[in-house]
């Protein structure tokens, strides 16, 4: 007898674009719950127009970030500015147990989507509303992504090199950070309708969620008044501290000495040469105050080998080390391999594509990426006829009017 998903059952409907909306219903979506994305062929999510894209050719439904947020979800193409748009909306916010939106603060509450609103239509609903600085206050009509988030939060200050500019983490980092969260208060806030009856409306702030994970250098500017900058690689506790070129074209590997039991495991490994004796070098402190001298002598070892036996040299003796991966490089790790973690799916334009699963297993239930993410407007009959329950005449009718746009 095939297991029950753990959130099989489970209904979401999202208007939700580009990454912390999506990302949320994908994770609830892997977990077997019934995801509806919500866009419009007029405006469709900006992930669908920002590269890469599969085999180099740009397309609506060929754009890699959107694909990979989207899995394991119907898609929807629906017109809210047309009254008939409207009303299939509230259809699905009948059928719906949460939805989720991740628009400016204001945008849902001109059609009429703002909680007040929707829990007329579904009492015990549950709304989460995702935007950069949430809801109210003096910034909450702030506009952008999660790359301008990071930096409102602090860590485009604290990210780079001393002597140049701000550089910021790679990529949206509110936006990655913020899903693993909302999951958590989403659960949560169903866990407390199954007891109570009643629904929950959620208002999340994601440069709140960023500043979290700032909590140490927050805490120690207001406790010691200490303002933390760039110090590119390094770490006040270890040295050496950083990422080293290697053998190969662009290739690097990280290092991390913490202790002095550490150092001399590092020395054996590199094969104790002389400048390893030298008093520069004999105490933490010591090499921190030498630490740009330090870094080039072990680039000038690990430039000898190639990453991956950096890795394993280390790590062999105690030494945190790690391999910065390419792509190429994750498609071909092992542990991804023996693990699953990349699924073949086959998507209805670009054919069979890799799709990751969840990075976490349970141990009485399946949990797996199953669908690949739909083209624009893919399941628009699929949707009105068997999830809403639509007549031939009524799908009709709502394509002639426009309000499947």
């Amino acid at each position: 007898m095939k297991k029950p998903l753990p959130l099989e059952g489970l209904k979401i409907v999202e208007l939700t674009r580009v990454a912390v909306g999506p990302c949320v219903g994908r994770i609830l979506g892997d977990c077997g719950a019934t995801v509806i994305h919500i866009e419009t062929a007029r405006r469709p999510d900006t992930l669908r127009i920002i590269f890469p894209f599969k085999d180099g050719i740009a397309g609506i439904n060929r754009a890699a970030y959107f694909n990979k947020y989207n899995a394991d979800k119907y898609g929807m193409t629906l017109d809210l500015t047309h009254p008939q748009g409207i009303k299939v909306m509230h259809r699905l916010i009948e059928w719906t147990d949460v939805f989720i939106e991740s628009n400016a603060p204001g945008v849902v509450a001109k059609h009429g989507l703002d909680y007040e609103s929707v829990k007329e239509v579904k009492p015990d609903i549950i709304m989460l509303s995702t935007c950069q600085m949430g809801q109210k206050g003096p910034l909450a009509r702030f506009k952008g992504y999660g790359v301008q988030a990071a930096a409102m939060a602090g860590f485009h200050e604290v990210t780079g090199y001393p002597d140049s500019g701000p550089v910021g983490p790679f990529g949206s980092y509110t936006d990655v950070v913020s899903p693993q969260w909302l999951i958590a208060v989403i659960v949560a806030s169903l866990i407390y309708r199954q007891r109570s009856g009643k629904g929950q409306y959620i208002d999340h702030s994601q440069l709140e969620t960023g500043t979290h994970f700032l909590g140490p250098l927050i805490l120690d500017y207001t406790s010691n008044g200490r303002l933390a900058t760039r110090v590119s690689n390094r770490e006040e506790s270890a040295a050496p501290h950083g990422a080293y070129r290697c053998k190969g074209e662009d290739r690097w590997c990280t290092i991390a000495v913490c202790n002095d039991e550490q150092w001399d495991a590092f020395c054996r490994v590199i094969g104790n040469p002389p400048w390893t004796k030298d008093t520069s070098f004999s105490s933490l402190l010591q090499r921190k105050r030498n630490e740009d001298e330090l870094d080039r002598l072990v680039e000038s070892w690990t430039l000898k080998h190639t990453p991956e036996e950096v890795m394993s040299l280390m790590q062999q003796v105690g030494v945190a080390s790690g391999i910065i991966a390419t792509g190429e490089d994750l498609h071909n790790n092992p542990q991804f391999r023996h693990k699953g973690h990349f699924k073949l799916l086959n998507h209805s334009e670009i054919g069979e594509v890799p799709f990751d699963n969840p990075p976490f297993q349970f141990s009485k239930t399946p949990c797996e990426v199953r669908m690949a993410s739909p083209c624009l407007g893919e399941h628009n009959e699929y949707i009105c006829h068997h999830i809403l329950g639509m007549s031939d005449e009524e799908f009709v009718e709502l394509i002639q009017s426009g309000a499947l746009e």
